[in-house]
């Protein structure tokens, strides 16, 4: 009975002979524990004697796990992270996404890119430092002009009515946000696509621009399909006469790396990116001529592969965190990305 009261409650539920085995095991620790001599369990279980082949034929613990009875709680050894998240105030929560178990969960890194540890650890405190702008402690906070237009009040639907958007565009642009500690720019992801409608009537060129864009971000990219009708050129809705393929985190810090360090000092006679490049949301743009492209190293060491002719130029859209294009140039410049023109 002593030995029954020391068992678990799921344990005295057990048939009599499952139980004296779970009952010769714990006692067997038990008093392996209360002995003083303990030479035998520190031996190592390299030096425990292997299975002979009959006991391995009879080791099965597939079966061993398919006959036990009491099995482990569903609910705390077998989570599954929530599918959809549900709100901050919902009681089941999605883990982070640095826990192995969570669905957005992405090993690594395993590399860190020269660009980027450049820029941690000195490009952005000099963005910080040339971003600054001094105001002296007292001074009126200047009154920023109205983002929307009102109504003038001649109809009475005026009343209640939304304001409208800046007279000749309906979006509005960014305001641009003043660089701190917790907003400094960084690039978030570079988009490289090419446009070949060539391909229209020789699918072999989008062979050779899908290979291109492969050697040059290393996924695969995406085949695009036009949107608009060109008599002149024989293009219609759905054509497929381009790609395009978009890499995110220390790939994109790789690609401009290439970019500026072997690709941009081998272009004769280049003045460099137009300054005037962007959407005024923090994007930049650039385009690279075939000359240009086949000067990458991916595509220099096996030239040999792709026919001369068909070899496609490509226009390459940098995303950043900033919150303005004049943001934007400052941080690709700190990378030696060379602008020219006025703003």
């Amino acid at each position: 009975m002593a030995s029954l009261r020391g068992l678990s409650r799921p344990a005295r539920s057990l048939p009599l002979s499952q139980l004296s085995r779970q009952t010769y095991t714990a006692g067997s620790i038990r008093c392996a524990s209360s002995q003083a001599d303990l030479s035998d369990l520190e031996d190592s279980t390299l030096t425990a004697p292997q299975l002979g082949p009959d006991e391995k034929k009879e080791f099965r613990p597939w079966k061993r796990a398919a006959d036990r009875k009491v099995r482990l709680p569903s609910g705390r050894y077998q989570f599954h992270p929530p599918k959809y998240n549900r709100g901050p105030l919902h009681p089941v929560q999605s883990p982070p996404a640095s826990d192995p178990i969570a669905r957005d969960f992405v090993p690594g890194p395993f590399n860190m890119p020269r660009l980027k540890q450049t820029y941690q650890s000195t490009i952005a405190s000099d963005l910080m430092t040339l971003a600054y702008t001094h105001v002296p402690p007292g001074t009126p906070q200047k009154e920023s002009p109205a983002r929307l237009r009102g109504w003038d009040g001649s109809s009475p639907y005026h009343k209640n009515r939304a304001l409208r958007g800046p007279r000749g565009s309906a979006v509005l642009p960014l305001i641009e946000r003043d660089v701190t500690f917790n907003n400094i720019p960084e690039i978030t992801e570079v988009t490289i696509s090419t446009y070949v409608p060539a391909a229209i009537k020789d699918p072999d060129h989008l062979l050779v621009a899908r290979s291109v864009v492969l050697s040059l971000t290393g996924t695969t990219p995406d085949i695009t399909k036009t949107k608009s009708n060109v008599a002149q050129w024989g293009i219609k809705i759905g054509d497929r006469a381009g790609v395009k393929s978009t890499v995110y985190g220390n790939a994109a810090y790789e690609f401009l790396d290439r970019c500026v360090h072997l690709v941009f000092p081998r272009i004769k006679d280049w003045r460099g990116i137009r300054a005037t490049t962007g959407d005024r949301a923090g994007n930049l743009a650039f385009g690279l001529s075939p000359d240009e492209v086949k000067l990458f190293p991916e595509v220099e060491a096996n030239y040999w592969m792709y026919p001369a002719k068909m070899l496609p130029g490509c226009k390459v859209f940098i995303k950043t965190s900033a919150t303005s294009d004049r943001q934007a140039r400052l941080l690709l410049q700190s990378f030696g990305v060379p602008f020219y023109g006025d703003v």
